[in-house]
């Protein structure tokens, strides 16, 4: 979930909110006013509905950043924090290392959540002996409400949802099998998703309530994180425990930033046989991924003046991976589309060692399901483009 606007950073973690977020805040804010409709004027209404809506996203960020401390605590790195839609998203950069670690992270958001219901229930009680109709107590008692459900339903034992998370740290605590634990999550959460689905249908059709919309938006979601979790757990499997130097090439072809298009059309990148081509600044950095129909996307007459790195895809911070990292967690942060992306692995200095795309981890998981390593022995790897010998 990309963030569109940056929120600042707390502990360390970077904090964001993707645009759609903005429909949440717009939804909470119609709701609450609904809801204070008649406790005071119709400006005092609006200002402490908008408040409030702003109060409750503040709740949504804190139960995410919770998680995102917690992990942090147990070794676990974390990329950022960033709201949207449906709620909010911790981005993990790996797993917990053991089930304990699992299960700390997976309570921290829902008892975070429990914990500001209660703070707000006894806020709206201090209100309400000064004013009990006010819309200040109404409000009060409005996020001890959401909040309680947000700590509640988080808690259903189901994959991506955090008692899904419980679920799966319980059952690999007592089997040790991690795989096995991932699976039964994650087929718990596309039965949520689907039974959630199935409700909102009914709502709407049979009841004509609109929010029955919102619990099909739900179990949509839901049924298709469960899947992708699920897909997850099976290339764990394949993956095993196969390390990013297994399966990455080796000095691979480079491509300076700095170099017109028309100079690497000219190189012996051209006569490679590749598709994907790492991109580095004048340190030897990797700072994009620019594959031949980026290239392709410039017209003819501009390919002598337009550099490689300003037709270069940036590389996300996921894409960039250490030799010694294991195999699934570089899989599992990022989607590598074919002959489009790659991972750069990058060597104590951050400068560029080796390369991963799409058709690596396809072979790693095809061979290790024949019981073979990731590679065979014999690996060529592809000098740089920058090295002695290339001409532009």
């Amino acid at each position: 979930m990309r963030q569109t606007f940056p929120l600042g950073r707390i502990a360390g973690i970077r904090l964001g909110a993707h645009w759609s977020m903005l429909v949440t805040v717009g939804l909470f804010t119609w709701v609450l006013a609904s809801y204070l409709t008649g406790t005071a004027s119709t400006v005092v209404v609006w200002t402490t509905a908008v408040s409030g809506a702003v109060a409750l996203c503040a709740a949504l960020l804190a139960h995410e950043l919770a998680h995102s401390i917690v992990a942090q605590h147990n070794g676990v790195q974390v990329e950022a924090v960033v709201l949207w839609l449906l709620g909010g998203v911790s981005e993990l950069s790996e797993e917990a290392r053991d089930a304990r670690a699992d299960l700390r992270i997976a309570l921290a958001g829902p008892l975070t959540s429990l914990g500001i219901a209660a703070v707000a229930f006894l806020a709206g009680a201090a209100a309400a002996a000064v004013d009990q109709d006010g819309p200040i107590t109404a409000v009060l008692v409005w996020l001890a409400v959401m909040n309680t459900v947000l700590g509640l339903f988080n808690l259903l034992p189901g994959a991506p949802l955090d008692g899904g998370r419980v679920l799966r740290a319980v059952i690999w605590r007592r089997t040790g099998d991690r795989l096995r634990a991932a699976t039964a999550a994650a087929r718990s959460g596309q039965f949520l998703g689907t039974l959630l689905l199935m409700i909102g249908i009914a709502e709407l059709i049979l009841l004509g309530h609109v929010g029955g919309l919102w619990l099909m938006l739900l179990g949509w979601f839901l049924q298709s994180a469960a899947h992708a979790e699920l897909t997850l757990a099976g290339l764990r499997h394949r993956l095993g425990h196969s390390m990013v130097r297994d399966v990455m090439t080796a000095r691979p072809m480079a491509i300076p930033a700095a170099w017109p298009i028309a100079a690497l059309l000219r190189s012996d990148a051209a006569d490679s046989g590749h598709r994907v081509f790492p991109v580095v600044d004048d340190t030897g950095h990797p700072v994009a991924v620019v594959a031949w129909s980026d290239l392709a996307a410039v017209a003819a007459p501009a390919r002598t003046t337009t550099t490689v790195g300003s037709a270069a895809r940036a590389l996300p911070a996921g894409a960039l991976a250490r030799e010694d990292e294991p195999l699934i967690d570089v899989a599992s942060r990022v989607v590598l589309r074919p002959n489009l992306d790659a991972v750069a692995v990058v060597g104590e200095d951050g400068r560029l060692i080796g390369l991963i795309t799409s058709t690596d981890l396809v072979l790693a998981c095809d061979r290790s399901a024949l019981g073979l390593p990731p590679r065979g022995r014999h690996r060529t790897g592809h000098p740089s483009a920058t090295s002695e010998g290339t001409t532009p």
